[in-house]
């Protein structure tokens, strides 16, 4: 005879074992249908309506001719047509107050390098200034003279000339 709790034992194994049978599932006859699959919305690629905010393409459907403003010979003193177009920057610069930009100084090719890089520095001082005193945040603004080694215009001639005496605003991307 096996000794009492050998048998003990077997009996509970075998009860343990008739009752894991028990609770096992059996398999469906029919299985149920798939999940519906979860509905994805699809970031749009589409191109924007317009140019990006923050681009300099951007800035200039904004303010249109009113990025640049112009200087007469030897002077960097902002004139009432100057004030407009700085007060158009100052409003595009209040609705997007991330941004940062440059203002570039520029002269005419006459006079010396030194002449013209302190001039066109003047220029773009007096450009910030302006924007400062209209609300703009000096950490925004950057200022850079290139004096003449930039010009938009490259005739010899008096209208040449006042297309490169100016004070131009740039977007920092």
């Amino acid at each position: 005879m096996f000794p009492r709790n050998t048998l003990r034992t077997t009996v509970l194994l075998a009860a343990s074992a008739t009752a894991l049978a028990a609770c096992s599932k059996k398999a469906p006859e029919e299985l149920p249908p798939p999940p519906a699959p979860a509905e994805v919305q699809e970031e749009t690629t589409a191109e924007p309506s317009g140019p990006v905010v923050g681009t300099q393409q951007h800035f200039e459907n904004a303010v249109g001719s009113s990025t640049t403003i112009y200087f007469d010979t030897d002077r960097f003193n902002v004139d009432s047509a100057d004030a407009a177009a700085l007060q158009e920057q100052a409003q595009y610069f209040a609705r997007f107050p991330q941004l940062t930009f440059t203002i570039e100084g520029h002269a005419d090719e006459r006079g010396t390098r030194e002449y013209n890089l302190a001039l066109g520095e003047r220029r773009a001082n007096a450009a910030k200034n302006y924007l400062v005193s209209l609300g703009v945040g000096t950490d925004r603004i950057r200022t850079i003279s290139y004096g003449k080694e930039r010009p938009v215009a490259l005739a010899s001639n008096e209208a040449a000339w006042a297309q490169n005496r100016r004070a131009a605003s740039v977007i920092i991307n």
